[in-house]
Parts: C-alpha cells; sequence; structure tokens
C-alpha cells in the first residue's frame, strides 16, 4: 500500500524558486512522486510513497518559512497513484484569477464535519459546490449548488450573475480538501456576504470521519491522483480516467460506443478532431509499450489543476 498526502498552505515564501530544487531532490530520495505546486502564496499539491518517505517530506515542508502549521490528509492507495515527481513554480497555488483575494487576511467560519449536516440542512443556509463541472457529476452533498463552471477562475464570474439568488441566506461551501474554500469564502467576504462557512478539512475529511449511515454525501469523490476517486471511509471508488479528456469514467462507460482508450470517451469524442485523436492513439501505444517493459508512461499522469 502506497501512502496518499494531500496538502496545502498559504504563506508568503519571497522566493519559491529557490525552494522548489531541495523539495524536488528530498521527494525523489524518498522514493516519493506525485504534484506540487509552489507560489509566492505557498504550497499546494499531492504527493504518494512509503509512508516514511510521506513523512519525511512533511518535515521538510514544515520547516519552510510560515508552515509550521501546514494542513494535510493522508489516505492509502493499492497501486502507486503517479508516475513521477513534480515541483512546478505558480502564480497561485490554485487558480481563481482575483488578486485582492487573500486568505491570510481571513476565511470564512469554518465548520467541523461532526457539524456540516446540520448547517447545510437549515432552511436559511445555501450549499455551493466550489468544485469543477466533471468532479460535481460524480458526487456532491444533498442539496448543493453545482455552478457548472469548467475551472476554479470561473467561479467570481458565477457569482456575480448569480448572487440575487442568495439574498439573505448564509452560505456553506465545500470542496475536494479545502483550499479552493480558502479563496472563495475570502472572494464572498470582499463581495459582503455576511455569513459564510466552509467545511474544514473538505470532502475528503468528511468522509474520513462520518460513517456512511449518517453521510449528506452522495456519489463518490474525484482526486487528482491514480485513484480518481474516493468514497466513504476514503475506500477507492469505480472511476478510472478518460486520458484524452481526463474526465472519470465508470467502468460502464467503457461499453459505449465512443469509447476508445486512451482517444475519446462518450463526453468528449465530439470535441477533438480527427488528428487529436490520431495523436492520442500514438500516446496510447507508447503508454501500451511502457507497461509491457514493466514501466509507467510520463503521459499517463493526472493533470495538475485543482
Amino acid at each position: 500500500m502506497f501512502t496518499v498526502c494531500a496538502l496545502y498552505h498559504f504563506t508568503r515564501f519571497p522566493d519559491p524558486d529557490g525552494l522548489r530544487a531541495p523539495l524536488l531532490a528530498l521527494c525523489r530520495a524518498q522514493s516519493v512522486t506525485g504534484t506540487l505546486l509552489l507560489a509566492g502564496e505557498g504550497i499546494n499539491g499531492t504527493i504518494a510513497g512509503p509512508r516514511e518517505g510521506i513523512e519525511a517530506v512533511l518535515a521538510h515542508i514544515r520547516a519552510l518559512p510560515g508552515c509550521a502549521d501546514l494542513d494535510w490528509k493522508l489516505s492509502t492507495a493499492r497501486e502507486r497513484p503517479f508516475a513521477r515527481m513534480k515541483v512546478r513554480l505558480k502564480k497561485e497555488i490554485v487558480t481563481m484569477g482575483q488578486p485582492d483575494v487573500d486568505p491570510k487576511a481571513g476565511t470564512g467560519t469554518y465548520v467541523a464535519p461532526a457539524d456540516w449536516n446540520a448547517l447545510i440542512r437549515s432552511p436559511d443556509v445555501a450549499v455551493i459546490d466550489t468544485r469543477n463541472d466533471y468532479e460535481v457529476e460524480i458526487g456532491t452533498f444533498e442539496g448543493a449548488v453545482d455552478p457548472q463552471t469548467a475551472s476554479f477562475r470561473e467561479f467570481p464570474q458565477w457569482w456575480e450573475a448569480n448572487k440575487h439568488r442568495f439574498h439573505n441566506k448564509r452560505i456553506a461551501m465545500f470542496c475536494t480538501g479545502g483550499i479552493r474554500c480558502e479563496k472563495s469564502t475570502n472572494y464572498l467576504l470582499g463581495q459582503g456576504v455576511k455569513e459564510v462557512y466552509h467545511l474544514k478539512g473538505g470532502i475528503l475529511k468528511y468522509l474520513e470521519d462520518i460513517p456512511e449511515t449518517e453521510s449528506a454525501w452522495q456519489g463518490d469523490c474525484f482526486v487528482f491522483d491514480g485513484r480518481v476517486s474516493v468514497g466513504h471511509g476514503l475506500r477507492e471508488g469505480p472511476h478510472a480516467l478518460c486520458h484524452a479528456c481526463r474526465r472519470p469514467i465508470l467502468p460502464a462507460d467503457r461499453a459505449h460506443k465512443a469509447f476508445e482508450d486512451g482517444v475519446s470517451c462518450h463526453r468528449c469524442v465530439d470535441e477533438t478532431s480527427q488528428a487529436d485523436k490520431a495523436r492520442f492513439r500514438e500516446r496510447q501505444k507508447q503508454i501500451a509499450l511502457a507497461r509491457v517493459r514493466g514501466e509507467r508512461h510520463l503521459h499517463a499522469d493526472l493533470p495538475d489543476e485543482r
């Protein structure tokens, strides 16, 4: 079993580029793979490897300036969920495109998983899922509003067009691990919303803590690693990934006439050209050859966007 660690922390990194090489070298030395994003506003990512290696990387990150109270969540995977280790420099560790948004200046009120059900079932509360449309499609909380955004960058525009729907409502927001809500709740406070709440630890912490018999969660939770989805107790879900469009698919979707492994699924078959499909077929051929050699092709990785 591999230990999977999802982490993020907002802090000021004056020189994120200077942090990159030592962090990458440590991860490689500890047989840790995955993706970590560094920016002037902090660190974000998911990594996997032996438990001792993960603990070594966490100790290194916690020793970085302002990271002593780093937030992370652990789970397990039967197979290595990442092919390689990447440490990338970004403008934002989660892209919202709003330069005035600063989670360090304040966020909404944290709500523990044990108190979440009572909050979202209150008649004066509107529950908003801040994740991307393909994530919401495979699972969300009962009664949650789906903004149907393709990326987190679209959320401010959606709010501006829909804020009239939430007049005199308290707002409860959630995301996979909590990072998007750090920004979205700060954004709503800046827009004049008086009462904003968010799920502490995100969906992952809720699924870990709350028994399925008491749960308000419906479906599975998309994760940005090779497991693709997890359910209650953070058990690996049934989904795989369409490596053409990076959307989750169920085993039954592979029987659809539009499905071609690595080339298309029923969602994306009309979104790409024949030239694109020819390129995808060649990529899939290389992936298959790598598997025969007992390797994992680099292009089999999941996207970085969170």
